[in-house]
């Protein structure tokens, strides 16, 4: 479990230090034409840039209230109801360095640093990074996982 949340949050900041080496905002890389790119940008809100236009006291309380609600309903469920499952906890721990990443970079910059680029013609998803994508499969993992009172 500890070798997952640091793997997460290590390959989280080194892709964004890359990507901030390379590129200028709003700068960006094909990967896979017509479908990739890397394009550095900053997100000050939470998912798909919620929150983004409320002032800045408003949103750094409803992002670090939402935070800390999720870091503790985590924590509880990697002490309670998964603490014999093997593969939950790796979920859990995805979704603890996920969100660890994110809060480093909230930190160091007030924002997130986001550049994966997915895009279908004009059609793009918002950009998302390292972080979001374990906390992603962290998620569903869970949902697929069994019912928790079957799980032991």
């Amino acid at each position: 479990m500890h070798i997952t949340f640091a793997l997460v949050v290590v390959l989280d900041q080194l892709s964004k230090y890359f990507v901030q080496e390379k590129l200028f905002t709003g700068d960006s890389i094909e990967v896979i034409p017509n479908f990739l790119n890397l394009i550095l940008t900053y997100n000050p809100g939470a998912a798909f840039g919620l929150m983004a236009g409320l002032p800045d006291a408003v949103r750094y309380l409803a992002l670090g209230t939402a935070t800390v609600v999720a870091l503790v309903a985590v924590m509880y469920f990697f002490m309670r109801d998964y603490r014999h499952d093997r593969f939950a906890q790796i979920a859990l721990a995805m979704i603890l360095g996920g969100a660890v990443g994110n809060i480093i970079d909230r930190i160091r910059f007030g924002m997130v640093v986001d550049f994966i680029d997915v895009f279908v013609g004009v059609h793009h998803w918002p950009a998302f990074n390292v972080a979001d994508s374990a906390i992603c499969m962290g998620v569903a993992i869970i949902v697929l996982r069994k019912p928790l009172g079957s799980v032991r």
